[in-house]
């Protein structure tokens, strides 16, 4: 018996393609592959590895129009931005291959004439790699290419939203010199993935997505008793703190960007922001006249600016949050049917929305929203502000605006979370470990210290 999933367009909820999900045995086959190739790829030299990993660059970065469309398709995002992960996907994977050789080569202790001491790195095996659907590239590009200049394999798996990002992926590293044994997409479902996770054959496990998927699946891995390592990039509920100097117009601008960039849906978006209240009306009112300019409608309109969420269930969520938020109190300050008349019950289009009034118990600054949502509360210090920031379970980034250097360290420091930036928001450097803390995730990636998770 063959089983698989239909994948349909954000867009119109109409059927797109259809997508085959591996058997246990065809799941078997590929990690058989993928232990084969492991062991050929392993002597390959870091330098050779690297090169194969740059021309796959030069490769990626041709194929600008195949990415948009696979992006624009499957997830919703609008045509204008739909070649942006190519930047994205070229700056990471360049600044991981210029970091392999001095990351990956022995560390030499001690060489005397009696007396050799070395720290040797390798590989760890076949390693099963999870990304998702909200930036189907750059969440496979952030473990997939140090786990190849490694020396592993990799079994990729994207979300069922959007298959052919991996297809396209997986594709291009292979014209690129990477053996079809050491780079394979699988096209698994949710009992396909779990027979994975607790494969024999698998390494090491990587994950971005959800925290409850996340939990399941380092649980599965204990219930098999196998001590495997694991990585898990999960969710957010990232906060902003602008302070009374801040360059408002400057905080605005890139604040409210943080928020509905991608419809909302990024681990990293700013999702709960704390304005002191000496400029806080001020800033709720700019960041309303920026809010009623996006263009909400077709991700292939070249005027879009704010596309379709990714699938029907994202945009329910979204709007039971908003619900429970007034029902309890809060004013939602964006008129939607006047500037956003597509935004209707049942469908996936979703307008922008600035919420205010609200109580820091409300669903709304507490669970994740992963929509085109921000919420703004005055706060009178940067006591409170340090507070309610940390009043999360979550701690992926948060942002500190402020003119005064020495003052953002000194709250940044507070903070609990894994990156925090002064006077910008929403952005990921390749030399700085990508990273969570609390519920937001487990282990890092990227930076020097990327390669760490997959050598032992």
């Amino acid at each position: 018996m063959t089983s698989g999933w239909t994948v349909c367009s954000p867009a119109t909820q109409k059927p797109l393609f259809e997508v085959h999900a591996l058997s246990h045995t065809e799941i078997d086959e590929a990690v058989s592959r993928a232990t084969e190739g492991f062991h050929a790829w392993r002597k390959v030299a870091i330098k050779d590895r690297a090169a194969v990993l740059s021309k796959f660059c030069s490769l990626f970065e041709s194929k600008k129009a195949e990415v948009a469309n696979t992006i624009v398709t499957q997830m919703g995002r609008p045509v204008r931005y739909g070649a942006g992960e190519v930047g994205g996907v070229l700056e990471r994977a360049n600044y991981m291959i210029s970091v392999a050789q001095e990351s990956l080569q022995d560390e030499l202790v001690e060489d005397g004439p009696n007396i050799r001491r070395f720290l040797k790195k390798e590989p760890v095996g076949p390693v099963f790699i999870i990304a998702a659907w909200n930036y189907p590239y750059l969440t496979m590009v952030n473990t997939v290419v140090p786990a190849l200049l490694a020396g592993n394999s990799v079994l990729l798996k994207q979300s069922p939203l959007t298959p052919r990002c991996a297809d396209l992926f997986v594709q291009t590293l292979r014209e690129a010199g990477v053996p079809a044994s050491v780079i394979q997409a699988m096209h698994v479902d949710d009992t396909g993935a779990d027979y994975l996770v607790r494969h024999p054959g698998v390494q090491y496990v990587s994950f971005t997505g959800s925290v409850a998927v996340g939990k399941k699946i380092r649980k599965a891995i204990g219930d098999e008793e196998r001590l495997i390592g694991i990585g898990m990039e999960l969710g957010g509920k990232d906060p902003a703190y602008v302070l009374p100097d801040a360059n408002l117009d400057h905080a605005v601008e890139n604040i409210v960007d943080g928020a509905f960039f991608n419809s909302g849906q990024c681990c990293c978006s700013i999702e709960r922001c704390y304005v002191h209240v000496d400029i806080y009306d001020a800033f709720v009112e700019k960041a309303v006249a920026i809010a009623q300019k996006y263009v909400l409608g077709d991700p292939n309109h070249p005027d879009t600016t704010l596309g379709p969420m990714a699938h029907q269930r994202f945009a329910d969520k979204v709007r039971e949050q908003l619900d429970e938020a007034v029902s309890n109190g809060a004013r939602l300050l964006i008129e939607t049917e006047k500037y956003f008349p597509q935004d209707k019950r049942g469908t996936t289009f979703v307008g922008p929305q600035i919420v205010v009034n609200v109580k820091h118990d409300m669903k709304i600054m507490q669970e994740e929203t992963f929509g085109p949502v921000l919420a703004i509360m005055p706060v009178k210090s940067d006591e409170e502000a340090i507070r309610l920031m940390n009043d999360s379970q979550y701690g992926l980034t948060a942002s500190i605006w402020t003119a005064d250097m020495e003052k953002a360290l000194k709250i940044g420091e507070q903070v609990e979370c894994g990156t925090w930036f002064m006077n910008r928001c929403d952005y990921i450097d390749p030399a700085l470990a990508w990273t969570g803390a609390k519920d937001s995730g487990l282990g890092f990636s990227l930076s020097k210290h990327g390669f760490d998770p997959f050598i032992r």
